[in-house]
């Protein structure tokens, strides 16, 4: 794999002899972003070895997820808007050593409260890292490369996402549960020594006055806690207790939104928004979310159920997705910075769509070929619309804005995978008209998936209407 990531790193920033420095500054972000991805997917398949550790109940351990993802979520926005004041270079050294500290924390817990509380704050590391990175690419390389390093990202995370669930399992039956987070401290270290290599931080004009609005990062993390803790808890049903903190979660935006209106600096300007781009790559992103996020909620059980595989077979054929992203960054990139942004985004969402449609109509009499052929097609429209998305947000942002505008893009992408976990997994148990989808027949859970991802075609398609508009609005300004 090392040659490989080398050679593509190579591509993006240009000659070894020409960019050595930007090499080798995009290296420390490429591992910065598989760290963070590596850090969500290794501790899912430690839970039920970590439950009979500490003698805790499934629901107990469910919390060593949930604190680091809470973490990112409700911390991002304001990792990338500190690292606009404070500097982006020298925020992202602290969050690379936070993760790294935290992550030894994690391996010399003695207790399930000190693992939890040592992944929370390896969340915020992870916060900060992935905000910071991509807002460091327009330092790091030249403009016309902005799409190839974006596409690196991409793919450097989808690494990290398929490789944490085959690398967890093969560390818990070796060495034990505590190399699975041991492992990023010597990753940290290399992080940290190649991302000494990234342009110094400039002091923008007013930096040095702005405040940080303590305030605004307080009430949007309540209400991302929330929104995220409505559309987890439950295990699948919808209570008073959804409704309860959704609610909260609409009076804290209530409160967040008017404090941002009065405040001298605020978090988030909400003039942002009158920006077409940002808001409408923001509304694409959590749309095209929702979306992937149904290939794992619903993918599983049509495997298990309606083909008939066993455990091994359904986790090979899981691995496909991450596999033709990570395989599908960097193309995906080159095509971005050949054809445009705008294009490129078109392009995307038209293959997102027809996967959907492809996975509503194919029969189960197809087997796995008729799964996976689509799910090919759907995840390379995601890899392509990412890089083309966050290339054309990112594109034209102002300097001493990148980082939370970073922390939104992040932000929205998060957003759109806890919803998409929640209201796509309902669908699909709705459509399949069964108390128990685990248990369901194979006709039902064929018929939940061709429901669901007929709602997710129609979830593409207005991402597409959106886009259309969007680049009607461009050309008209």
């Amino acid at each position: 794999m090392k040659p490989i990531i080398a050679g593509q790193i190579e591509a993006v920033a240009g000659p070894p002899a020409l960019a050595a420095s930007p090499r080798w500054a995009l290296a420390g972000l490429s591992l910065a972003m598989l760290m963070s991805s590596l850090g969500t997917s290794a501790a899912n398949v430690a839970l039920p070895t970590l439950a009979q550790t500490f003698g805790a109940s499934f629901q107990q351990v469910q919390w060593i997820v949930l604190a680091y993802l809470l973490a990112i979520t409700t911390l991002i926005v304001g990792a990338g808007r500190l690292g606009d004041i404070v500097g982006r270079r020298r925020l992202l050294l602290v969050g690379v050593v936070l993760f790294t500290a935290a992550s030894a924390l994690c391996g010399a817990a003695s207790s399930l409260a000190m693992l939890i509380a040592a992944r929370a704050a390896q969340g915020l590391g992870a916060a900060v890292m992935m905000a910071l990175a991509m807002a460091l690419v327009g330092e790091t390389v030249a403009k016309e490369r902005t799409g190839r390093a974006m596409g690196l990202l991409g793919t450097m995370s989808a690494i990290g996402t398929a490789l944490g669930p085959s690398l967890g399992g093969v560390l818990i039956a070796g060495p034990g549960w505590r190399t699975i987070f041991l492992v990023n401290v010597p990753l940290g270290i290399v992080t940290l020594l190649l991302a000494r290599g990234l342009p110094a931080d400039r002091g923008e004009p007013g930096a040095a006055r702005t405040r940080f609005d303590a305030v605004g990062t307080l009430l949007l993390a309540l209400t991302l806690a929330a929104y995220a803790l409505a559309m987890t808890s439950g295990r699948g049903s919808f209570g008073a207790l959804n409704l309860v903190l959704l609610s909260a979660a609409a009076l804290a935006f209530g409160l967040f939104w008017l404090a941002e209106i009065r405040a001298p600096s605020p978090l988030v300007r909400p003039a942002m928004f009158r920006d077409p781009t940002l808001s409408a790559g923001l509304a694409m992103s959590a749309l095209v979310s929702t979306v992937m996020m149904a290939t794992l909620v619903v993918g599983p059980f049509y495997l298990a159920r309606a083909l008939g595989l066993a455990a091994a077979p359904v986790g090979l054929v899981m691995s496909v997705g991450p596999l033709v992203t990570a395989l599908t960054g960097v193309p995906a990139g080159r095509i971005v910075d050949r054809f445009g942004a705008e294009r490129a985004t078109l392009a995307g969402l038209i293959a997102l769509a027809a996967g959907s449609f492809l996975l509503a109509m194919a029969p189960p009499t197809l087997g796995i070929a008729g799964y996976v052929a689509p799910l090919v097609v759907l995840t390379a429209g995601y890899a392509l619309f990412q890089t083309a998305n966050n290339t054309a947000v990112m594109r034209d942002v102002s300097p001493d804005r990148r980082g939370v505008v970073s922390g939104l893009i992040n932000l929205s992408r998060n957003l759109g995978l806890v919803t998409g976990a929640s209201a796509m997994g309902a669908v699909f148990a709705l459509a399949s008209a069964t108390a128990d989808v685990a248990t369901a027949p194979a006709a039902a859970v064929a018929t939940g998936l061709r429901v669901t991802f007929t709602v997710a075609a129609a979830l593409i398609a207005v991402a597409l209407a959106v886009a259309v508009v969007t680049g009607r609005r461009r050309s008209q300004a």
